[in-house]
């Protein structure tokens, strides 16, 4: 069917009336959940549970000690310091929800800035999707998102996936009447808001914009998928499960132990006295569970995502779902596009080399015409719209003074026929300004010239070559051809090319330059033990020349074991491709679900993959891999299915999120490190002292300092450290290991254990002596128990919080191979710091019965925290002798 035409579009004026009229091109979103049900969600964390399960264990102890035992209100600090905890972590999870809410608003009117080609005052541009109206004429092609609802003026093989709307995932469409499939939910001849172009190109004319299309009336907001359970995830919940066990273990030992210690020391049993001390024995033993709940680990957790989502995006990595920070940490195999991601994505001619003297016309036409691309000169700068491969052809002919929309006005479309991965040419049938009909063909060289009768004198031997010589260079090459149609001459008939009588023009050989800080990206990531696999349409020659230029391919090395064609991966078994999957570096001319089945033979191999794409055919490798980064120039649909959007489409930004990812699980394994030696010391100084018969050196107004205040704040101190260049000379994590490795538990057990001999040893010398300066130790006799003056209380009280306070400075260094004294970019850390040794001075001098405190004497001050800064100094010598080089 014959389909030429010269579209005006819309006039300025007319734009803005039917803005006016009928509105603009967005859809407003649903109502969401209420904030009261979005806050309750945040109280399905395990850690959570934990923490509530303890807090009414203390409520009941509370209430007990208030009023059976006549205690005063001083007894539910405990209790309401727990809920803090719990306040504050879920009350900061719904905080940060709340503000990635709001970025994915922004992501959501980033999709509508999406560029969409309309024409108006007579000229091809490019527009938003918010600014498409009513009456717009729209140009579609092949991977692109309809923007509207509209009725088609021209349809070329075009088919459209309707699944969005109706399920159906190929609709064909046309505008000839006696085609139109009656049955279908749509006409023929209209492509409805959201669906998506899988096949052909077509122009049409707006009918319907935002809430006023079918999509509007059946839309609902996409919602963020929470509900993945990721590697940190997993651990975490290991962690709760740990803790809860080992509190248990050491709450039975406690009953247990004291019992039998009871009825060893009680000659005459007596009910009521076995049942008060039955009773005080199980608040010790829940008191000791409560001790042992990391309060401050949800909230870590929480501020080290959030804060990584931040700072993420100054990097030019747009987290869509917050799981992905840190799954990005544990990444082993990046598979990547070439075009925009490799390369520079700036298409251009190179070098022409056409044959036997074709005449301008024939060869200027046969690319204005059979193209699918547009040039945008409304702007000061001429821009490619569609297949930039086909632009650089389009600005060839601008450079030499040939407009391709004059031509294309001339020439009369009979037939087209689309691009396909699958066939690798194109062709359009014209009826030309000359007033003969010809068809032109265009696609990969070898197809192109195996399809020819007239070559032009040249042989297939010399074409090879050339093909080489410029895929070496890792250029793109086109053939061309054409042939004068007869009446009655076959052309195309299913779906192909099949007339014998085609001339061969020649070959071009466009370039895409590989961006500047590529090789040095790739190096790094190899270095940091990810494989790194390219795929791509491009032919063997030039993905390996593109492999060489970016430090993945060496010729000395590499073989044919690591580079497959899609023909050959396609006739692989899924057992063989399992084998062979490891030793691939590159998959060239690449079919749309080649990348899918290559993500899933490598997560069948137990790796963790990320996989980058920017075409709509990218959607189901995107959302197959562990992390889809879509690029920020792709398709609404590949970006819908990715995880993280690569704003800059740069592959040195993919290394940025490894690195930030690492750096993200340790800084909570640094805080959990931190936190579970505080907890560790805690609980062996109760369920010793709970055996020794000791008072309790802490009490409850303490233990909500050393429990709440100081984790809260060490956990913000710890969750935003920022990235370091060092976690990039590691190797991946496995995704089954234990958050807690083999280095932290050396860490907690020797330095948790250290510490509670000191402080048991302490202890027992204030028990026995009656210390009232720290000057006096070794100068005082020992004696029996005078037991614990509220002075020596506050020396222990300060002793111990000045022992952790020094082992965070320890923890901030822990694997680094840096001092803990490396301060750049740790402001927050610094401050945090100043603030728990101003609050500990604070709270001692002045905190008096409200934490059951006496003001020290300053040489008390001076010797508690030179002697404590032991911990510190003895962690650097240490340091020292193990320092890694950066």
């Amino acid at each position: 069917m014959s389909q030429s035409h010269h579209y005006t579009g819309l006039t300025d004026a007319e734009v803005s009336a039917s803005r006016l009229n009928n509105g603009i091109n967005i859809l407003t979103p649903p109502a969401k959940k209420p904030l009261w049900k979005r806050f309750l969600e945040k109280f399905r964390d395990p850690l959570i549970i934990i923490l509530m399960i303890a807090g009414v264990l203390s409520i009941c102890i509370s209430c007990y000690e208030f009023w059976g035992l006549g205690e005063g209100s001083g007894v539910f600090f405990e209790p309401c310091g727990i809920f803090i905890a719990i306040l504050l972590a879920t009350g900061l999870a719904f905080f940060f929800e709340q503000k990635a809410d709001k970025e994915f608003a922004l992501l959501n009117q980033i999709n509508d800035d999406e560029p969409v080609q309309v024409i108006r005052n007579g000229c091809v541009t490019q527009i938003t999707r918010r600014d498409v109206v009513v009456g717009d004429i729209v140009i579609l092609n092949t991977g692109e998102e309809v923007p509207a609802d509209g009725e088609l003026l021209e349809a070329v093989s075009l088919n459209i996936d309707e699944s969005t709307l109706t399920g159906e995932p190929i609709c064909h469409k046309t505008t000839d009447p006696a085609r139109f499939d009656k049955d279908a939910t749509f006409p023929g001849n209209h492509a409805m808001r959201g669906t998506k172009i899988m096949e052909g190109h077509g122009v049409m004319r707006v009918f319907a914009v935002g809430d006023k299309t079918e999509n509007g009336k059946v839309f609902e907001a996409a919602q963020i998928d929470d509900s993945v359970k990721t590697p940190l995830n997993e651990q975490l919940d290991r962690l709760g499960k740990l803790i809860s066990r080992v509190s248990y273990a050491f709450a039975s030992a406690i009953i247990a132990g004291r019992i039998a210690m009871y009825f060893i020391n009680v000659s005459d049993f007596d009910w009521v006295a076995f049942l008060a001390f039955f009773l005080q024995t199980l608040m010790v033993a829940v008191t000791l569970i409560v001790v042992a709940v990391p309060e401050g680990l949800p909230m870590a957790v929480t501020l080290s995502l959030a804060y990584s989502m931040r700072r993420m995006l100054k990097t030019n990595n747009l987290v869509r779902k917050m799981h992905a920070c840190e799954t990005m940490g544990a990444t082993t195999v990046i598979c990547t596009d070439k075009t925009g991601t490799l390369t520079r994505n700036q298409m251009q001619v190179y070098k022409a080399d056409f044959f036997g003297e074709p005449s301008d016309e024939i060869l200027y036409e046969g690319i204005a015409v059979n193209s699918t691309a547009q040039l945008d000169m409304s702007g000061d700068r001429i821009q490619v719209l569609g297949n930039p491969t086909e632009g650089a052809l389009l600005l060839w002919l601008r450079k030499r003074g040939v407009s391709y929309l004059d031509l294309k006005d001339k020439a009369v479309t009979v037939e087209e026929l689309p691009f396909t991965t699958e066939r690798k040419y194109m062709a359009t049938t014209v009826r030309s300004s000359t007033g003969k009909t010809i068809l032109y063909v265009k696609g990969a060289p070898e197809i192109i010239f195996g399809m020819c009768k007239d070559t032009a004198g040249v042989t297939a031997d010399e074409i090879n070559a050339r093909l080489l010589e410029y895929q070496n260079q890792a250029m793109r090459t086109l053939g061309f051809a054409y042939q004068e149609i007869n009446d009655g001459d076959k052309t195309i008939a299913d779906g192909k090319v099949v007339t014998t009588g085609l001339t061969f023009l020649g070959i071009v050989a466009i370039s895409d330059p590989v961006r500047t800080d590529v090789p040095d990206a790739v190096k790094e990531v190899i270095e940091a033990g990810i494989k790194v696999k390219i795929v791509t349409g491009d032919t063997p020659g030039t993905a390996k020349e593109i492999g060489r230029q970016i430090g993945l391919w060496n010729d000395s090395t590499d073989s044919d074991r690591n580079i497959i064609t899609g023909p050959e991966f396609a006739e692989l078994s899924d057992t063989q491709l399992k084998e062979r999957v490891r030793d691939l570096k590159i998959i060239a001319r690449a079919r749309p679900m080649d990348k899918k089945r290559l993500v899933e033979a490598l997560q069948a191999n137990n790796e963790v993959v990320a996989v980058t794409g920017d075409g709509t055919n990218d959607a189901p490798a995107l959302k197959t891999a562990h992390v889809g980064l879509s690029m920020g120039d792709g398709t609404s649909v590949a970006k819908e299915a990715s995880d993280i959007t690569i704003i800059d489409n740069s592959f040195s930004s993919i290394g940025r999120a490894v690195m930030w990812g690492r750096s993200l699980y340790q800084n909570i394994q640094r805080f959990i490190l931190f936190q579970m030696t505080v907890n560790v010391v805690a609980c062996f100084i109760v369920l010793f002292g709970s055996f020794m018969g000791m008072q309790s050196p802490l009490t409850v107004t303490q233990m909500l300092w050393v429990n709440l205040i100081m984790d809260t704040f060490a956990a913000m101190a710890l969750a935003s450290l920022p990235p370091s260049a060092s976690v990039m000379k590691d190797k991946p994590r496995p995704r089954e290991a234990f958050i807690i490795n083999n280095a932290m538990k050396r860490f907690i057990i020797c330095i948790g254990g250290i510490f509670f001999l000191v402080l048991l040893a302490i202890l027992y010398y204030f028990e026995h002596t009656n210390i009232t300066c720290l000057t006096e130790i070794g100068s005082v006799t020992m004696g029996g128990n005078t037991g614990l003056s509220g002075y020596e209380l506050s020396l222990f009280f300060t002793i111990f919080v000045f022992l952790q306070f020094w082992n965070m400075f320890n923890a901030r260094a822990f694997e680094t191979g840096r001092s803990a004294f490396h301060f750049k970019g740790c402001e927050g850390f610094s401050l945090i710091a100043l603030s728990i040794l101003f609050g500990q001075i604070l709270i001692v001098s002045i905190g008096g019965e409200f934490f059951n405190v006496e003001p020290l004497r300053l040489i008390d001050w001076l010797i508690i925290i030179a002697g404590t800064s032991l911990v510190l100094w003895i962690g650097e010598i240490i340091r020292l002798f193990n320092k890694q080089p950066l």
